[in-house]
């Protein structure tokens, strides 16, 4: 009896017992896809390697920049506040001096 195996029930499944796969005539044999060159594309992706490398540094960077400039906008608020203290603290000296000078003055 000479049955001959489908895909869904092959005739054995032993390998080595089974008829060798066959590519038709009209496909070409090997790679579908052409050897093209790889060195671009290594370049390309060392670039992009040692971009994401330093991504963090950078953030580092920023991240530093955005805290030097929120000290530097603190430091000025601080010493705005502070400046206007000290000109409260001279008006009220001044208007006390003014005060005494017509104290005396009038006795």
């Amino acid at each position: 009896m000479n049955v001959t195996g489908t895909i869904d029930r092959p005739l054995t499944h032993d390998p080595q017992k089974q008829a060798p796969m066959t590519s038709p005539a009209h496909e070409p044999s090997g790679s579908a896809t052409p050897d093209v060159s790889i060195i671009g594309a290594n370049r390309s992706r060392q670039n992009r390697t040692r971009e994401m490398q330093l991504i963090p540094e950078a953030l580092a960077r920023a991240h530093m920049h955005d805290r030097q400039r929120e000290a530097d906008a603190e430091r000025q608020a601080v010493r705005l506040v502070a400046a206007r203290r000290m000109q409260r603290r001279a008006e009220r000296v001044s208007l006390r001096a003014r005060r005494a000078l017509a104290m005396a003055v009038m006795h």
